[in-house]
């Protein structure tokens, strides 16, 4: 009797998705992908949870917070200060747009001025000298127009860039607070019941997870803190420089000194030529 032939032997595969040479199939991968996202979503879950008890705690006065009373005093005049300069802003753009009409309107009737000398000769004179004025009102009007556009430019990065980057960093700085209050809560809360041997290991994982948030708000402490010093400091050093352009430029031109309106232009134009030519970030004055 004849044998028949020989069969090679199909390779074993495991039920996990793996070949006999151990590399990982696509299912094996998707479902350690699918794993870690639960796993994530599973972590987010709990944080969520702890963070929103302990905000709604402390809304309704249940719950205990971390206090700091000099950085939250800096925090809430920093606040304040960001609303008093959103309407510092919108007033110096209400007064841009408010002299562009006028010279628009002053330009108009050197216009009309000038027409008008030339079709009524008896009159030629006065017409001609009244259009002559508002020219110059008009040149003088243009140089106090770009100051203002530079003054509200160089305002509007510092409320809406350099302001808002440090309320950015409060606004972290004070979940991460939350955060911290709660996993602290839970910690105490442990602390505090019976000792046995489930409640030391349940200690133990909750002064982990405690140990962590604390180094996390500590450090955003720390930064905030730093940002706020360096803010104020450049603030005060920018605005003054700003406000006395100003001054300058709007009383040079309501007193009719053309002269001290074109040195003060020249004063808001000088920061332009730093970093050659590059027009330089508002806090580097």
């Amino acid at each position: 009797i004849s044998a028949g032939p020989a069969t090679s032997p199909t390779p074993w595969q495991s039920s996990e998705g793996t070949t006999s040479g151990s590399h990982p199939t696509s299912q094996a991968l998707i479902r350690a992908n699918a794993s870690q996202k639960i796993d994530h979503l599973k972590k987010w879950s709990i944080s969520t949870y702890k963070f929103t008890r302990q905000y709604l705690s402390e809304r309704f006065g249940k719950g205990t917070r971390t206090v700091d009373k000099e950085l939250e005093g800096q925090i809430l005049l920093l606040k304040e200060t960001q609303v008093k300069y959103v309407n510092v802003l919108k007033l110096a753009k209400q007064m841009t747009n408010h002299l562009q009409n006028m010279v628009q309107s002053q330009r108009g009737l050197a216009d009309a001025f000038a027409d008008l000398g030339v079709k009524s000769p008896e009159l030629q004179a006065d017409f001609n000298y009244n259009s002559e004025y508002q020219r110059l009102l008009v040149k003088n009007g243009e140089v106090l127009l770009g100051a203002l556009k530079l003054f509200t430019s160089n305002l509007t990065t510092l409320v809406h860039k350099t302001i808002e980057d440090s309320i950015m960093t409060v606004k972290a700085y004070e979940s991460a607070r939350i955060e911290y209050d709660a996993y602290r809560t839970d910690l105490e809360s442990i602390q505090v019941g019976p000792r046995t041997a489930a409640t030391v290991h349940k200690a133990e994982a909750a002064k982990q997870k405690y140990d962590v948030q604390k180094d996390k708000f500590d450090r955003l402490r720390g930064d905030l803190a730093i940002k706020l010093r360096f803010l104020e400091e450049n603030k005060v050093k920018v605005m003054h420089k700003q406000l006395s352009l100003f001054q300058n430029a709007t009383t040079a031109y309501f007193a009719g000194n053309k002269g001290a309106l074109d040195d003060s232009m020249k004063e808001f134009q000088n920061k332009y030529k730093n970093n050659d030519g590059k027009k330089p970030f508002i806090l580097e004055h």
